[in-house]
């Protein structure tokens, strides 16, 4: 199933787009295309791409979601930088 990354990027975000809603339409030659509804009517947001381009694209719309670490975290990435050995 080629569609299953570009399913899971448009769910990804309509989780972050609040009020919006995006979906995803698969051309005839294989190609997808974004499509946004607005009052019961589609509008088309981008040309047809292949699936990389299109995941791309989906994936850079929108608010981006904020990384959380913890303090144990951010001590054990701290512990994994390589130290320079002194001379």
């Amino acid at each position: 199933m080629r569609s299953t990354r570009a399913t899971a990027a448009v769910a990804r975000l309509n989780s972050r787009s609040e009020g919006r809603h995006y979906l995803m339409v698969i051309t005839g030659t294989g190609l997808f295309k974004l499509c946004e509804r607005i009052d019961k009517a589609d509008q088309q947001v981008s040309d047809a791409l292949s699936l990389d381009e299109f995941v791309k694209l989906v994936d850079s719309i929108g608010p981006q979601k904020v990384v959380r670490i913890t303090k144990s975290e951010a001590a054990f990435m701290k512990q994994l930088v390589k130290k320079v050995p002194s001379p």
